[in-house]
């Protein structure tokens, strides 16, 4: 295990609740629900006069909360909502999340400084992951440790430059990253889906790297911050073409600590069997060290 050294500028609006629940809004059609479609509509999804008549709130409220009037809704409305837009699980957590307060009344998070200390039994736990690819990150995608296995897939492509190394950095202000990942665009997505699990501009330490990548990447990283949910995927396959293995498929996991580690583990294991054999030669590992975790 190793440890990581300890454009245009667009200004995003931090109505991070109105902007989610518009989202979910669009993403839900008519007919899901029970509405004609009809040949006329102009917005995507539901209007907001459906979405009200299904939690049973005024369609004057709706707009209150999509416009950011107001930010804190009852328990009781967030359950309507969250029905009326069929909200799977983590998507209620992440609406709940939003309505935190975000003037200070109340201890978050985002007062403490991004935790950089790694526990010994997590370092123990990394050890004991070789030779797989495993990181550990914080809440700002910073890289703290991670497994041999790891430094050989990433520190080829300049994941690991950098001081801490930081994997959003990279993706948005490394030219190798958009050579590194043929699907670019998905995986920015979730780095910036990543960065706003919480209300991002509540927590200083977050919002100041959102506004340096602002300035730094432009609009491929503030249009994603303006109109992307802070729901990022916990598992899924990413392509990554590596200078010496050639092109991997990837399958991750993403293992959150406790809370008050303020860390999360990504583990990366090949996603078929080509990619098993190339991080074999990668690892200086006899065939079969890592297996593939699909066909």
């Amino acid at each position: 295990m190793r440890d990581g050294a300890a454009g245009t500028f667009v200004r995003v609006s931090d109505n991070e609740l109105g902007r989610f629940l518009r989202l979910c809004r669009e993403a839900v059609t008519p007919a899901e629900v029970g509405f004609p479609s009809g040949t006329r509509r102009r917005t995507p999804g539901l209007r907001r006069a459906e979405l009200a008549t299904l939690a049973g709130v005024s369609v004057e409220y709706v707009t209150r909360l999509e416009q950011g009037r107001d930010r804190r809704p009852s328990s009781q409305v967030l359950v309507a909502l969250a029905d009326a837009l069929r909200l799977s699980a983590e998507e209620r957590v992440h609406l709940h999340r939003l309505t935190k307060p975000t003037d200070g009344s109340s201890v978050c998070l985002g007062a403490s400084p991004p935790a950089r200390a790694v526990r010994p039994t997590v370092r123990a736990l990394l050890d004991r992951l070789e030779p797989t690819p495993a990181v550990l990150l914080n809440r700002l995608s910073e890289v703290l440790a991670y497994t041999d296995g790891y430094e050989r897939l990433a520190g080829p492509v300049g994941m690991l430059d950098g001081a801490p190394p930081n994997l959003a950095r990279f993706v948005f202000t490394d030219a190798r990253a958009r050579t590194a990942y043929p699907e670019w665009d998905r995986v920015a997505d979730e780095q910036v889906a990543s960065l706003k699990r919480e209300p991002f501009r509540a927590d200083p330490h977050i919002a100041m790297l959102t506004d340096e990548l602002t300035v730094v990447a432009g609009l491929p990283f503030a249009e994603r911050l303006e109109t992307l949910p802070g729901i990022p995927k916990r598992s899924g396959v990413e392509r990554l073409v590596h200078p010496e293995a050639g092109e991997l498929r990837l399958a991750y996991e993403i293992l959150a600590l406790p809370d008050g580690d303020d860390q999360r583990l990504l583990v990366h294991l090949p996603a078929d069997e080509a990619t098993s054999d190339a991080l074999d030669r990668l690892n200086g590992r006899r065939p079969g060290a890592l297996r593939a975790v699909n066909g």
